[in-house]
């Protein structure tokens, strides 16, 4: 997902959902999600939840990029990309986004990154 700060600063947020309980495992909120970022993310959540067989991702610049194909080989970790302009595909992540969309993003104005990250916590 991606937003302004009020001072026109473009953000991004990256939302991990579990497709079999539908928890959100991480709303990570960053001015650019590398692939590094993304698999850094997923470290931490593997640490703390144990490793999911596969991942269902878009196609992101940050999904498609070696080093994230490259890291979910090595981790045994499969890739189920979605296809292009079907978003439904991946449907509990995008009803999370636009609840996420609706209740964080749109309800509030942002000054700095920190404000994203603390209410998206909250």
């Amino acid at each position: 997902m991606h937003d302004v700060l009020e001072n026109g600063r473009k953000f991004r947020v990256l939302n991990v959902i579990d497709d079999f309980n539908r928890e959100a495992l991480a709303v990570e909120s960053a001015f650019s999600f590398t692939s590094i970022k993304v698999t850094d993310v997923m470290e931490r959540l593997i640490e703390f939840n144990g490793k999911p067989s596969a991942i269902r991702v878009d196609n992101g610049s940050e999904f498609i990029a070696h080093n994230f194909q490259r890291w979910c080989k090595e981790q045994q970790i499969e890739i189920k990309y979605i296809q292009p302009g079907k978003p439904i595909q991946n449907a509990y992540v995008e009803r999370f986004n636009r609840h996420y969309r609706e209740d964080i993003l749109d309800a509030y104005t942002f000054e700095r990154l920190d404000d994203v990250k603390e209410l998206s916590e909250n």
